[in-house]
């Protein structure tokens, strides 16, 4: 069995980095992706703590220090690839991770802002034989079912996406069930953090679902997503 989580930890962690570390210490997670991670001290520190609970392996992108990225950390080998390519101004907000059973990919999508990270995502997946994850805070959903109005944007990507046979895992175990994964201050809440995996992968999905205390108990304002496989 495989276990992955991913969490958005909130503008890099600040003073919330042993809530965070002890956390994923808790979920016995093998593989982590976290989304908002900054490169600067607060991230070596984040980074050396992970590494003292077994997670020898680590990824992150060229993000500059007060840049919202992605960390990939693993007890699992794997191999980092970096996409400068992938856009002009976002090219920081995506990074693979090339394990033995499949390719996962780290998003951390800009919120509201034009890029072309699905475009590129698409065209990647596309041009591979290998069975992918997609993981991560993607900052948007389906309108009228990841959040009650129609103010998401990439709503077509998302099905641009499924088009290439990837499956939302909440989705596919869930059906349109009603949860969250982030609420604004008016109470409003939007599905924005996602996991996708090739269809190939779907007879392995044993479980997928968020973990709200996290959030409630303020140690980030997004709830964590898991997803187990075996």
């Amino acid at each position: 069995m495989i276990k992955i989580v991913s969490w958005n930890i909130q503008a890099g962690g600040g003073n919330r980095i042993s809530s965070l570390v002890q956390c994923i210490k808790k979920s016995k997670a093998h593989i982590i992706v976290l989304s908002e991670f900054r490169n600067n001290s607060n991230g070596i520190i984040l980074r050396n703590r992970l590494l003292r609970e077994g997670f020898r392996y680590q990824g992150v992108t060229a993000a500059k220090a007060q840049e919202n990225s992605v960390l990939i950390a693993a007890q699992l080998p794997f191999s980092t690839q970096l996409h400068p390519q992938a856009d002009l101004i976002y090219a920081n907000n995506i990074i693979t991770a090339q394990f033995s059973a499949f390719t996962l990919i780290g998003v951390y999508m800009p919120h509201k802002k034009k890029h072309h990270l699905f475009e590129y995502i698409h065209t990647l997946i596309s041009s591979s034989s290998n069975p992918f994850l997609i993981v991560g805070d993607l900052n948007t959903g389906k309108n009228f079912v990841d959040q009650k109005g129609d103010s998401f944007w990439y709503t077509d990507q998302l099905n641009s996406l499924e088009e290439i046979q990837m499956i939302d895992a909440f989705r596919y175990l869930h059906g349109e069930v009603e949860e969250y994964s982030w609420y604004s201050h008016q109470g409003n809440g939007y599905r924005y953090d996602h996991t996708y995996v090739s269809e190939t992968l779907t007879s392995l999905i044993k479980s997928c679902n968020y973990d709200h205390s996290w959030r409630i108990n303020a140690i980030s304002d997004h709830s964590p997503m898991f997803l187990e496989l075996g």
